[in-house]
């Protein structure tokens, strides 16, 4: 079944594999940031920004399957 709960927890698992596929939009070296070429410094951004969006993921995935188990009135799977 498809919710808008799920798609906003599809959204934060697929954005990531956009940006890091999408190799043009960061194959560069400027801007530099203390130093660091553009090419180095997003990918590294992304790594955090990847760990925020599967956390929230995930919450929202808990707080989903227990709705769903409440709502049933059994365990969830």
């Amino acid at each position: 079944m498809v919710t808008p709960v799920r798609v906003v927890i599809a959204l934060c698992l697929f954005v990531p594999f956009v940006a890091m596929l999408w190799v043009g939009s960061y194959a560069k070296t400027d801007p530099a940031f203390i130093g660091i070429p553009f090419f180095y410094w997003y990918q590294m951004a992304w790594v955090l920004i990847s760990t925020a969006l599967t956390m929230i993921a995930y919450q929202l995935w808990r707080r989903d399957q227990r709705g769903r188990s409440s709502r049933k009135g059994g365990v969830a799977e």
